[in-house]
């Protein structure tokens, strides 16, 4: 052992959630082209399975993400998309103390009521306040489509402002599901390894 390459007696393993959204289940759109690609680099993931998909209750799907996620560390990875995005964000609001999560992403994010979806009104309610997570976060990464019909691109980018973040775009993905061609997002695991 050199002075260069200092050795940690328990090294804590990389580990990723996979959060999917409204009507999605573990097995869709790019969650498993993900997971494959991520454990290949040695990280574990898991892709959990929220509670009632088609008829998502708040408190069911927070402590679901929750369970999935527990208490982040540095090495934590959490990925979510569209109103699974809200799951986390309102999960990390709940945890006390001085918690690190290592890296969010998020994709087609959003914390305000959609137009194309009035049946989520009562899940979406007042949002979620953001307001301190930026400080428990090393790395968050928000990403969008330009023609996304379920969130539009201004409550993505008015989710990033709040988070402090950037927002990469990816032209043409719609809402990033199988059924608009979105299998693999290749912009979501540089997100992770970046």
């Amino acid at each position: 052992m050199t002075p260069e390459t200092p050795q940690t007696p328990h090294p804590t393993q990389t580990r990723a959630s996979i959060f999917h959204g409204y009507g999605a289940s573990p097995e869709d759109h790019w969650f498993g082209w993900l997971a494959q690609r991520l454990s290949a680099d040695g990280v574990r993931t898991t892709i959990p399975a929220l509670p009632d998909p088609l008829a998502p209750l708040p408190t069911p799907w927070t402590d679901a993400v929750l369970a999935a996620l527990g208490t982040p560390e540095r090495s934590s990875i959490a990925v979510a998309h569209s109103l699974g995005c809200l799951a986390v964000l309102r999960c990390l609001r709940t945890l006390r103390g001085n918690w690190r999560l290592g890296t969010l992403v998020l994709v087609s994010g959003f914390v305000d009521t959609l137009p194309a979806l009035p049946e989520l009104d009562a899940f979406i309610g007042d949002g979620c306040d953001v307001t301190g997570l930026r400080e428990h976060v090393d790395r968050i990464r928000i990403i969008r489509s330009d023609d996304d019909p379920l969130v539009p691109p201004s409550h993505t980018d008015r989710l990033a402002d709040l988070l402090g973040a950037s927002v990469e775009v990816v032209p043409g993905a719609g809402h990033f599901l199988a059924s608009d061609g979105v299998t693999a997002l290749p912009k979501a695991y540089a997100a992770v390894m970046g």
